[in-house]
Parts: C-alpha cells; sequence; structure tokens
C-alpha cells in the first residue's frame, strides 16, 4: 500500500492530539504533518524554508481561526496557485456561521466537517474523512501536481 499523506493546518494543540491519537497505529502508510497557521501551510506546500523537504499531501485538513493566515485565506490562496489547487481541503472547523461555509465552498473547499465537542467522536469523523479520501474518493494522481 502506498503511503497517504495528510497536512493538518491547526493551531489549537489539543485538536492536533485528537487528530494525531485519530491517525496515530490506524493504518499504515498514513503519514501527518501538521502546520499552525495559513502562512507555514503554504510554505510547507511550496516546500520552502524549514519545509524545503516536505512531502506533497494527497489531503489538507483545514482549519479556519488561525492566527497569521486564517483558514479561508489559506484555501483561497492554495486553489489560485495552478500546482496546488488539485490537493482536496476538508475545511475541519467549529464555525457553523453560513458565510464561513459559503465562502469556503466559493474557494473550493472539497468538504466542510464541523468539530465534534467529544472526542471520540472527533477522531471517528477524522477516520471517517481519512477514509473516503483514501479509499473512494478517485484523486488527480499526484504527477498531476
Amino acid at each position: 500500500m502506498t503511503a497517504f499523506n495528510i497536512l493538518l493546518v491547526e493551531d489549537n494543540e489539543g485538536d492536533v492530539m485528537i487528530v494525531e491519537r485519530a491517525l496515530d497505529g490506524w493504518r499504515d502508510g498514513c503519514h501527518l504533518a501538521v502546520v499552525s497557521d495559513g502562512m507555514q501551510a503554504l510554505d510547507h506546500l511550496r516546500r520552502q524554508g524549514e519545509f524545503a523537504g516536505a512531502a506533497k499531501p494527497d489531503l489538507i485538513l483545514l482549519d479556519i481561526n488561525m492566527p497569521r493566515m486564517n483558514g479561508k485565506e489559506c484555501l483561497k490562496k492554495l486553489k489560485q496557485d495552478e500546482e496546488l489547487k488539485l490537493i482536496p481541503v476538508i475545511m475541519l472547523t467549529s464555525s457553523q456561521a453560513p458565510s464561513d461555509i459559503i465562502d469556503c465552498y466559493k474557494y473550493q473547499a472539497s468538504s466542510y466537517v464541523l468539530k465534534p465537542f467529544n472526542a471520540r467522536a472527533y477522531v471517528d469523523a477524522v477516520r471517517q474523512v481519512v477514509t473516503f479520501w483514501w479509499d473512494l474518493a478517485q484523486r488527480p494522481s499526484r504527477a498531476a501536481w
């Protein structure tokens, strides 16, 4: 089985720990990289600076509310980038604001998932998203980006 690389863009350490717990030892070949804001995410995706050797992700889990560059700004920029726009981006957020949901789909998010408040449900949600994108969804080959 080939590796499946996920980039988590999240500034809340508690949420990072839940996602790590959801994926740790769950499936062989699932690799998680974590950055804490949109600027770091773009550097990681473009393999700039400290991220020069970073693997391109097969999936991005992107929070909205973060410092420096929020998730909506990051989503908009990466979907405008010819080399990055094909990577599926799942908005993983606590925001239920209709304007956030509309904006994220307008900026071409692949889906919008609310973070459950219960840790067990949160782990299950992350695993369901990863299972869908790893096993079921047809994605462009990595060579396309």
